[in-house]
């Protein structure tokens, strides 16, 4: 140890002293210089980082917009939807909770254990719905018991219902939550689809136009702590509620068509043929929408999915059967202008039309004898329509079926709308692998074989025989209040002759005796209708039955019945309404499906109930007695009140 005295001279620094010092002065100027920069310089910059950890923005959803028929009768609207929510955090023991609660309103097992995994799923401070559709007195009941139920937050909100549900359920839709599924078909889905149990268009005018009626989200600025958990709200802009959405259908029409076809699997489609808008769009059985909104059972959903009658099914546009007999229409139109035929023309028909070892019936066992075109559609010959399909040949039969409309599928705001198939020699080598027989074109010539269309698409077919314009159907009428585009009616490039002929021929069906739908006129001279029964098989007669007797439709199980339709237009010399109407396994067109279709194109003509002198008087007091039933089953009858004590 060296012991340094009082007079030696003070110790030199060292250049390792003089580095260390200049090292230690460097980190400190720059450790402020850069206090001075995140301080003065970037103070904006870091200000606005901090507030966004301290404030967040939270979407709100807006109101969707309503949807109404023609005359603003309400169809889809938004009410009051008072709600439950639990907050995990804050309710401590989940299943005592859940106990106290379920003892105050219905929370089925299935709801609560919904609720359990979602909250196990989510941030402890993240509100879950627990129960909603709620009345206000389970709100009252809720909120007077809260010291007991920590965590439980009672809310109001909007939810969708449908006033006219069963009847329209197939063409307003139903909305649903959003799933995985929906969210992958889109590219870039809208933020308001990352909305806990959001709610969009699931089926009907409610998918399609989903767009146009979700509307535009608000927004809410809400102060959190550095947990995420909600402090305060700071402020909010409410949203842009979704499109008001006018339709072309009657409601009051479409609730008729839908009571005349109780009880059956049917379809009904009518048409305004002078600009083409959907006056009803019927197809029985319908369903309750609300259902959907509300979280159907399993129980329903199961009979929904099994009920042989298929109420889920959309049968106007989805649903495509052989036309049977109404396609003669089409097939007699081929032959006139293909310039094979003329209305004057006759057909031997004895009952069948040998070809080769094979034999094609008529329905009239004994046959019709000679028949010209008028009298071919008035009895609805098969015989002729071997005939004129032989002549003509498939690719001209499929080219007039593509003028009327059919084989086609049309633009209208409802999911799986069917194009139908009209067959030609192109299509069956494609899909078949075989070359065109005679025996097809006989098939084709009754409306059988390959042949399938939609009763919209035979709503159309009429429409443009009873006009001859291209009659395009539309179902949108306004959107927010701007009226939407009408097709275009042009001329289908038909010759004059030939449509009277075949429009002669169907006033004949309905207003002559003998005619195949005599029985369903319309007495009214001003009013009569021009129609086509058909009748579609569904199971192939063997030569063996044929021998012994055809099997009646009645001695039959009913999923083997012919379908029954009737294609229709009326005012017979001022079209104003064409009407399609089909019932599965129904039997015969003249039979079942002839008189629905007439009383659904009366409602439409007279705007309401047609006076009984409109009716055959044979059939008056049938259809008083059917309108009394009808006003029963919709609780129109007041029961008179008892003289007062």
């Amino acid at each position: 140890m060296v012991i340094r005295s009082p007079n030696d001279p003070p110790p030199r620094i060292t250049r390792r002293g003089l580095m260390l010092l200049g090292l230690q002065m460097g980190v400190v100027g720059a450790l402020g210089w850069r206090m001075r920069d995140l301080q003065i310089v970037q103070n904006a910059h870091y200000h606005l980082l901090a507030e966004e950890n301290r404030i967040n923005i939270r979407l709100l959803p807006p109101a969707r917009g309503l949807i109404h028929d023609r005359n603003g009768r309400l169809l889809a609207g938004n009410r009051q939807n008072y709600r439950v929510v639990m907050v995990r955090e804050q309710a401590g023991d989940l299943e005592a909770v859940l106990d106290r609660l379920g003892r105050i309103i219905d929370l089925p097992d299935d709801k609560r254990e919904r609720a359990l995994k979602e909250m196990a799923s989510r941030s402890a401070f993240v509100p879950v719905v627990v129960a909603e559709h709620l009345t206000w007195d389970d709100v009252a009941r809720i909120s007077a018991n809260a010291p007991v139920l920590p965590g439980v937050i009672p809310e109001v909100g909007l939810s969708r219902f449908y006033p006219e549900g069963y009847s329209t359920a197939h063409v307003v839709g139903y909305v649903g939550p959003v799933s995985e599924r929906d969210l992958a078909k889109l590219e870039d889905p809208d933020p308001l689809l990352q909305i806990p149990r959001f709610q969009i268009g699931k089926t009907g005018v409610e998918q399609r136009l989903e767009e146009d009626l979700r509307g535009e989200a608000g927004n809410q600025r809400i102060e959190v702590s550095a947990a995420g958990r909600v402090m305060r709200e700071l402020g909010r802009t409410e949203g842009k509620a979704g499109s008001e959405t006018k339709l072309t259908i009657d409601q009051g029409l479409q609730d008729y068509a839908m009571e005349r076809m109780r009880g059956e699997s049917a379809a009904s489609v009518v048409l305004n043929v002078t600009n083409g808008d959907i006056m009803a769009i019927a197809s029985s059985p319908g369903f309750d929408p609300s259902s959907f909104v509300f979280g159907i059972s399993s129980g329903e959903w199961s009979g929904l999915l099994n009920d042989e009658y298929r109420p889920l099914s959309n049968k106007t546009v989805s649903g495509v059967y052989p036309p049977g007999s109404t396609f003669k229409i089409c097939v007699a139109l081929a032959a006139l202008e293909a310039g094979v035929s003329n209305p004057y023309e006759t057909v031997y028909c004895p009952g069948f039309t040998q070809l080769g070892r094979r034999r094609f019936h008529c329905w009239k066992r004994g046959g019709h004898g000679h028949v010209d075109l008028r009298r071919s559609l008035a009895h609805s010959c098969d015989c002729y329509y071997y005939e004129m399909a032989r002549r003509v040949g498939a690719d001209n039969i499929s080219a007039m079926a593509r003028r009327l409309g059919m084989g086609i599928r049309h633009d209208l705001p409802l999911p799986a709308i069917s194009e139908g198939l009209m067959p030609d020699r192109a299509w069956k080598k494609e899909n078949r692998g075989e070359v065109w027989t005679p025996g097809d074109s006989f098939n084709y010539g009754i409306g059988q074989g390959f042949t399938l269309a939609s009763p919209l698409h035979l709503a159309i077919m009429t429409a443009r025989v009873a006009t001859g314009l291209s009659v395009t159907p539309r179902l949108v009428k306004s959107i927010n209040g701007v009226e939407q585009p009408i097709h275009p009616l042009e001329s289908l490039g038909l010759q004059p002759q030939h449509l009277n002929a075949v429009r002669d021929g169907m006033y004949t069906v309905s207003n002559v005796p003998g005619g195949t739908a005599f029985r369903s006129r319309i007495v009214d001279e001003s009013m009569e209708l021009a129609g086509k029964t058909g009748t579609s098989q569904v199971r192939i007669i063997t030569a063996a039955e044929r021998a012994a007797g055809v099997t009646r439709n009645e001695q039959l199980p009913w999923n083997r019945r012919d379908h029954a339709l009737f294609v229709a237009y009326a005012p017979y010399d001022r079209p104003r309404y064409a009407i399609a109407q089909i019932v599965e396994h129904g039997g015969g067109g003249s039979k079942v499906a002839a008189p629905i279709a007439r009383d659904i194109l009366m409602q439409a003509l007279w705007g309401g109930e047609p006076p009984l002198e409109a009716y055959p008087s044979e059939q008056r007091r049938e259809i008083e007695e059917r309108r009394e039933a009808m006003r029963a089953a919709r609780g129109d009858i007041i029961e008179p009140e008892g003289d007062p004590a």
